[in-house]
């Protein structure tokens, strides 16, 4: 008769003891999953044309709020109407509010599409560049549908003594850059203080100890 886990054949080795005391082997290290590329640019994709999308809107609400900067005809020559008023710095604050509302808006909607499938690269790119453009676009739009650029033929249709608005400009080029680093700061701190959490594997101490399944003469290791 063939003792119990007794190993057979030619060249076999008897097996190796079982220690009841030994600590349990590490747990084995979870692997996260890799996300398919096709579907992580299909997101980016759609977030960069809703934010080129949203930059039309923008455009025509800077084109309606911004202030206006007065010129009168004067002879030959072409002066403020208010030589020390705000309007053009007005003009790009009103442009720098409107991509800091855009930034939260987008970053919001974001965040809160994508939260339930853990957001990922694809998101914070789409809003980079999806602002970026955004920004870009509404500066082209209210520039274009302003006032003319051609002051000449304006001042000429004018008439000495008449007064006519300024084209709407963009003094402070680095308004543009207000849309994207909102949305990208506000999607940081939103994907930190309520963004899908990955389980933590159980401490060491949790997993069974081996003396639990094999007690010996009703007494623990350590007594």
């Amino acid at each position: 008769m063939t003792a119990p886990n007794t190993p057979t054949g030619p060249g076999a080795e008897p097996a190796a003891p079982h220690d009841p005391f030994a600590p349990p082997p590490p747990p084995a290290p979870r692997e996260r999953p890799k996300r398919a590329l096709l579907p992580e640019l299909r997101i980016g994709a759609l977030i960069t044309v809703a934010g080129a999308l949203l930059g039309v809107v923008l455009g025509l609400l800077w084109l309606w709020l911004a202030p206006r900067v007065g010129l009168v005809v004067k002879g030959e020559q072409l002066l403020y109407a208010d030589p020390e008023g705000e309007q053009r710095a007005g003009a790009d604050s009103v442009f720098a509010l409107l991509g800091l509302g855009a930034g939260v808006v987008t970053a919001l909607a974001a965040f809160l599409l994508t939260r339930s499938r853990g957001g990922g690269i694809a998101v914070a790119v789409g809003l980079a560049l999806g602002g970026l453009a955004g920004s870009v676009i509404a500066w082209q739009l209210g520039t274009r549908l302003g006032p003319t650029s051609d002051l000449v033929a304006h001042a000429r249709q004018a008439g000495d003594g008449g007064r006519f608005s300024a084209p709407l400009e963009l003094g402070a080029h680095g308004a543009l850059l207000v849309w994207p680093m909102t949305a990208m700061v506000l999607l940081l701190v939103l994907s930190a203080a309520f963004g899908k959490r990955e389980e933590d594997p159980p401490p060491y101490w949790a997993s069974p100890q081996p003396w639990a399944d094999h007690p010996q003469d009703g007494h623990h290791p350590t007594d």
